[in-house]
């Protein structure tokens, strides 16, 4: 008997230094059996706590309203190889301060995918309302 499973691969053109495969970048799912998402030491709410208490742009800005997404890849070893924003928010100083504090996150514990530790991506997005940075 035959089983399907979905799998998600990310087409990487550029070179991307310490990554394990450029060929073999998944986009991982919990609910799908035999994938796990690469894990951050830290829980989505210790990251947004993070973010809101770190991110001075937030602080200097309380009445700001704005959103976008944080892409990262974890490479095999759980390292993140590159951290950017995948949807910019309407400034550049907070785009530089959200993705220095993912950067140093690490480290994370490899995506896995069927019992094997793999290079993955990970998407976080999020809004800020009065100056508040929420995960979505």
């Amino acid at each position: 008997m035959l089983s399907a499973q979905f799998v998600a691969k990310m087409v990487v053109d550029e070179e991307i230094s310490g990554i394990c495969d450029k060929n073999e970048v998944y986009a991982l799912f919990e609910s799908f059996k035999g994938q796990d998402e690469a894990k951050s030491q830290f829980t989505e709410d210790q990251i947004e706590q993070k973010l809101n208490t770190d991110v001075a742009f937030l602080k200097e800005n309380v009445k700001y309203k704005d959103e976008g997404m944080i892409r990262l890849i974890i490479n095999c070893n759980g390292e993140v190889v590159q951290c950017e924003m995948d949807n910019k928010t309407k400034s550049e100083i907070l785009d530089e301060q959200i993705v220095a504090i993912f950067k140093a996150l690490g480290p994370w514990t490899a995506g896995e995918l069927d019992g094997k530790a793999v290079d993955s991506v990970l998407l976080f997005s999020f809004e800020i309302k009065k100056g508040v940075l929420e995960l979505n």
